[in-house]
């Protein structure tokens, strides 16, 4: 069997990976010059910026792909456990340090709200039966078919799936501000707590279950872990060549075209690809008219897009965690304005990173090195981010200055930062969304993009869009999921 894998982002390289594993002859077709796709890296004057996924969860996932050459994966990579996952940061600055440790979960919670102590207990046990049919039984699971959904569906029903992750974590909580905290999951993978399906509550658990890690050098290390890896059992990797189209015939895939001239034959092309852009630009037979699939493609919701600022210090802030979450004044409305409304929002919450908490290598010596990401809308909004880049980039440097790192403007010595456009560009995903299609119950298992194509003999799919969803962990098992399918 012969494969081409486009995209080498974790969903493709885990893919290319597991049919090697299989006997295929595996071609991986990357348009950078370097592997990644979200998580590419940046170095700029000694400064190593991750580009994409920095939490790591279910380190066992990245691990499997080494060890199916019987590879040890300490050979390759070094996955490192955090102490604190996130540091929470409240707008009155109240922080609250988030960790595997459930004593000191339960203290600090018992000092917002004493009468939430027990709700979080009751909180965590539900959403253990979440994770133990959602991620353990039905992650890698093929949902191509309708029956598949139909069988699953009173199960899913019985875990609320109906509701929202807020509307859930509402059920067991009542102060406000762990009720942000223990909804805010649907983030890291694109979706909206207020209308996110309470089915991804599961990273909730799945969280404690094996913890959070740091990959040592970045997650970029894990990239070039699996590079070498690739390398050794005989995947030919083809980097600076973009595929610009897919060529089928009668509804069969038989290979594609590259960088506008060279066509490469293939049985299988699996797409690490957004799945819209797939279908829109790199397809364009008649059999993609159909008109249940079309109604199914147009009706998708996308996830917001993504304002990242890269930036390295001349002074080291040793106050600030790994992992930090500063959330704004308001919550929902500022979400129904990044999500619905489309515009922009001066209240912004933002994740910042610093791997340098961890890792001094991502730095240059007596320096810090930090990414913050900030929700936005998507390119549905039609912001202008020649002219909105700058400002925003002033405003999130303003907020941190006031928040926990004095003194900043005057400290950053390098910077950088990508918007939505970055994202539909460079990683051609419609309206330069950052996690693809959004994780609600009408876009999950069976109602997403499926990983085998509905109308293309020979086209599969793996990553963000298709099931079981976005985040490391779900891109990971996309590919075990076209695993059971080839």
């Amino acid at each position: 069997m012969n494969s081409i894998v486009i995209g080498s982002g974790f969903g493709g390289i885990a893919a290319a990976l597991r049919l090697r594993a299989k006997g295929h002859e595996v071609t991986l077709v990357e348009k950078h010059s370097d592997l990644g796709g979200r998580a590419r890296v940046f170095k700029r004057n000694g400064f190593t910026f991750d580009g994409g996924p920095t939490v790591i969860t279910a380190p066992y996932l990245i691990n499997e792909l080494f060890e199916l050459f019987k590879k040890d994966p300490k050979d390759y990579i070094k996955i490192s456990p955090l102490k604190i996952w996130y540091q929470f940061i409240f707008e009155d600055k109240i922080k609250f340090d988030y960790s595997g440790n459930e004593t000191e979960m339960k203290n600090q919670i018992e000092k917002i709200s004493k009468e939430d102590v027990k709700g979080y207990e009751k909180l965590v046990n539900f959403t253990k039966k979440i994770f133990d049919k959602g991620f353990t039984e039905l992650a890698d699971i093929p949902f191509d078919k309708p029956f598949v959904m139909m069988q699953q569906l009173p199960a899913l029903l019985k875990l609320k799936s109906y509701k929202s992750v807020y509307s859930l974590v509402s059920s067991y909580i009542k102060n406000e501000r762990l009720r942000r905290m223990l909804s805010m999951h649907p983030l890291l993978v694109g979706g909206n707590p207020f209308t996110t399906t309470s089915i991804y509550g599961l990273i909730l658990y799945l969280e404690k279950k094996w913890g959070i890690h740091y990959s040592m050098g970045g997650t970029g290390n894990i990239i070039k872990g699996y590079e070498k890896l690739m390398s050794e059992v005989g995947i030919n990797v083809m980097k600076k060549s973009e595929v610009t189209k897919i060529i089928s015939k009668n509804g069969k895939i038989y290979g594609v075209q590259i960088n506008g001239q060279n066509n490469l034959e293939a049985d299988n092309v699996i797409c690490n690809a957004d799945p819209p852009a797939v279908y829109e630009k790199l397809l364009n037979e008649n059999s993609n008219n159909s008109i249940l699939f079309n109604w199914k493609k147009n009706r998708m919701e996308y996830s917001m897009g993504l304002f990242v600022y890269y930036f390295g210090t001349r002074k080291i802030y040793d106050n600030v965690e790994h992992h930090t979450i500063k959330f704004g004044d308001k919550y929902k409305e500022h979400l129904d304005d990044i999500f619905n409304k489309k515009k922009l929002n001066k209240d912004i919450s933002y994740y910042l990173h610093r791997p340098t908490a961890t890792d001094k290598s991502m730095a240059p010596e007596g320096n810090d090195c930090f990414y913050v990401l900030v929700p936005v809308p998507n390119n549905q909004s039609g912001i202008d981010w020649d002219i909105e880049g700058e400002k925003m980039k002033s405003l999130i440097i303003d907020k941190m200055e006031k928040d926990l790192m004095p003194d900043l403007r005057e400290n950053i010595i390098e910077d950088f930062y990508l918007t939505p456009n970055y994202f539909e560009k460079d990683l051609n995903t419609k309206f330069g969304s950052g996690f693809s299609i959004q994780p609600k119950f009408t876009q999950s298992a069976y109602f997403r993009f499926h990983n085998k194509s509905e109308i293309y003999n020979g086209l599969y799919f793996v990553g963000a869009g298709t099931h079981p969803g976005a985040g490391v962990p779900g891109v990971l098992s996309s590919a075990k999921v076209l695993d059971k399918i080839l």
